[in-house]
């Protein structure tokens, strides 16, 4: 379990609002506490609701920022294999619960097309833990930034699906274990 920091916002800041998905802007000295840090984003709940914000942001926070925050597409030709895809959507977190999307079960299936060019085409098709969940396209924007940050990754779609329903019973060992559940 990760400890809650308390800190007020050195600047503006923009954040997603969780669960709605609604895009905010905080103000500068809002006092927030960091409730997860995983994934290369921030979960903080501040005036009574909880808020996402970005890595490019870390800084609004008082932490630094990481060096590939906002990396854009790697261009280049390169062997994509599964096993980089998979680590890699193992770095998307849902903001509300500290498991990533893949031991979660939502990601219910990932292809990989390469393309003339050389360069690969990546698609995943995943759910979400319940249908009215406004960060949905947030989870899946995360994913597809990511994904089109590994090198030779030129295209990255990722679907929300909602055949089948999510439930808990799809959650790996190793997300049980996080959860408690084990």
């Amino acid at each position: 379990m990760q400890n809650v920091i308390s800190v007020e916002l050195k600047r503006d800041c923009e954040a997603v609002q969780i669960p709605a998905g609604t895009l905010v802007r905080l103000a500068a000295s809002t006092p927030v506490d960091i409730t997860q840090t995983l994934g290369g984003t921030y979960t903080i709940h501040a005036q009574g609701g909880l808020f996402r914000i970005e890595a490019k942001d870390a800084d609004a926070l008082g932490l630094e920022i990481s060096p590939d925050a906002g990396a854009g597409t790697a261009a280049g030709k390169s062997d994509v294999d599964t096993e980089k895809v998979w680590a890699t959507l193992r770095t998307c977190f849902d903001p509300e619960i500290p498991v990533n999307i893949v031991d979660l079960g939502l990601v219910y299936d990932m292809q990989i097309q390469p393309r003339p060019d050389g360069t690969s085409a990546v698609s995943v098709k995943m759910t979400l833990t319940a249908p009215g969940c406004g960060m949905g396209g947030v989870i899946a924007g995360d994913a597809q930034q990511k994904l089109l940050g590994l090198p030779g990754v030129e295209e990255a779609t990722v679907e929300i699906v909602w055949d089948p329903p999510w439930h808990h019973s799809m959650v790996t060992e190793q997300g049980r274990k996080v959860l408690g559940l084990e």
